[in-house]
């Protein structure tokens, strides 16, 4: 009976020192980002400046965006590098890491326990216990049983928690982020291997032609009809074109190499089915592109910078806690004495008990606090700035995309225009009409709109997946 008592005063005592502050989360609840941010401002959200173009539609952007090229072989190499890439690797072990940095915080709010057991032979020292004979030697134990819980009176648990499942979501950002990133470098280097082939095709190609070129002049000055000087020109021309082979040769075995690396491969493992490659996938429709506001709400980088702003937030209250006083309870049973009497009455105890804590300088969790106020406005610039990136990447690509494709109507007019000034300079200097500097300049012009022409075609695919990359798509 008199133990109950005890228990009853202890729980009365544990209200009142609750009830007498009241429960309540102390720092700012972080409802979103404030008002004054620049994702809440009008010109944020809406069309895009460039979504006017032609060249776009304002269709929702896919997520899986490579699978609109409709390339298997994209295809597998994006799904292999999603499978296998480090950099992914190392994304998932962060978050795993990161669960358990947020179980550990819940498991702050648990009750803690603790249990022991000792046991030993001893000789005592009579004069510790003011005794004049002698102790015998025996047998002595301790065990026992502690269980405290803290109340969570200002919010100082609750708030670290917040922290921690905000910074768990940004971890997840960041992975989601590390995906896009991924997929967008395995398309551009698929890309960029077969615009290489592409090049190389048409290096090739005006090679062939200079080098049939070259013949006929040689049979021209063996004929009489011309000067060695014309022959020694087209040479030159010749080997001036096959310089460029070498160059686009190692850029095709980079981006193969880069291909490898992207999906967990050593270099000597490149795709070899990607050296044959000599057109890089380009969509001809109108790219999907939706909105402004669809764009900050896809892209990983601006979530993960929201979370690291509600987790900078929600530390200002676990700053703010240190304040007032963390309030627990506790109790203990357990049991000491020999062995002989080992859980008899004589030796069992118990305990109950109120533990209050107040950290009495108060500058310490005041200077606390203003670090977490600034962290906060960090937060808050940065969030700021991850959205002011997002759409100017959004819109340059577009804007690039839009002008490259122009660029690339007029290279292919000026190609065909090139090609039939070589063909008419051949015939007329093949009659005698013209001489061989003629032919060689209108040679050299159209060997330059060719690879012009080819550039461009790179350009626009390289453009294209810029452009899925700034839209955020491909983690979904």
């Amino acid at each position: 009976m008199k133990t109950a008592a005890h228990l009853a005063t202890w729980l009365g005592l544990s209200a009142c020192a609750i009830g007498s502050v009241g429960c309540r989360s102390v720092g700012p609840d972080y409802r979103g980002p404030p008002h004054n941010a620049v994702l809440n401002t009008p010109a944020a959200h809406g069309p895009f400046v460039s979504s006017s173009d032609s060249a776009f539609s304002g269709e929702r952007a896919p997520g899986q965006w490579w699978r609109l090229y409709e390339s298997p072989q994209l295809d597998e190499l994006v799904s292999a590098a999603l499978l296998a890439n480090t950099d992914l690797r190392m994304a998932q072990a962060n978050l795993e890491r990161s669960v358990a940095l947020l179980q550990q915080a819940r498991a702050a709010r648990q009750p803690t326990a603790e249990v022991n057991f000792d046991s030993s032979y001893q000789q005592l020292s009579s004069e510790s216990y003011l005794h004049s004979g002698t102790v015998p030697p025996r047998g002595l134990y301790d065990t026992g049983v502690s269980v405290s819980y803290e109340l969570d009176v200002f919010g100082r648990l609750k708030r670290a928690i917040e922290a921690a499942v905000a910074d768990d979501e940004a971890v997840r950002a960041a992975y989601d982020l590390t995906k896009i990133t991924v997929a967008a470098e395995t398309a551009r280097a698929f890309a960029d291997a077969c615009n290489a082939g592409e090049e190389l095709q048409v290096t090739r190609r005006s090679l062939e032609l200079q080098v049939q070129s070259t013949d006929t002049t040689r049979r021209l000055v063996e004929a009489g009809r011309t000067s060695s000087l014309d022959l020694t020109r087209s040479s030159a021309q010749v080997a001036q074109v096959r310089a460029n082979i070498p160059t686009l040769e190692s850029q095709r075995m980079n981006a193969l190499y880069r291909l490898a690396a992207l999906t967990g491969k050593p270099p000597a493992e490149y795709p070899r089915s990607v050296e044959l490659c000599a057109t890089a996938p380009r969509l001809q429709q109108p790219l999907p592109i939706g909105d402004a506001t669809a764009l900050l709400r896809r892209r990983p980088d601006v979530r993960e910078a929201e979370r690291e702003l509600a987790a900078a937030t929600a530390r200002i209250g676990v700053a703010t806690a240190d304040l007032y006083p963390r309030i627990a309870v506790g109790a203990s049973a357990g049991s000491t004495g020999a062995t002989s009497d080992f859980l008899r009455a004589p030796t069992n105890r118990f305990g109950i008990g109120l533990t209050i804590h107040w950290e009495a300088n108060q500058s310490l969790a005041r200077a606390r606090i203003a670090q977490a106020n600034a962290a906060a406005k960090l937060a808050l610039a940065r969030f700021d700035g991850v959205v002011l990136t997002a759409l100017r990447d959004a819109e340059s690509a577009l804007s690039t995309y839009s002008r490259d494709r122009e660029r690339e109507g007029d290279l292919t007019t000026a190609q065909a225009r090139a090609s039939e000034a070589e063909q008419q300079a051949k015939r007329l200097y093949v009659g005698g009409k013209i001489d061989f500097l003629a032919l060689l300049d209108a040679q050299r012009t159209l060997a330059s709109a060719d690879d012009a022409l080819a550039v461009s075609h790179a350009r626009l695919a390289t453009d294209q997946v810029a452009i899925f990359l700034a839209l955020g798509g491909g983690w979904e």
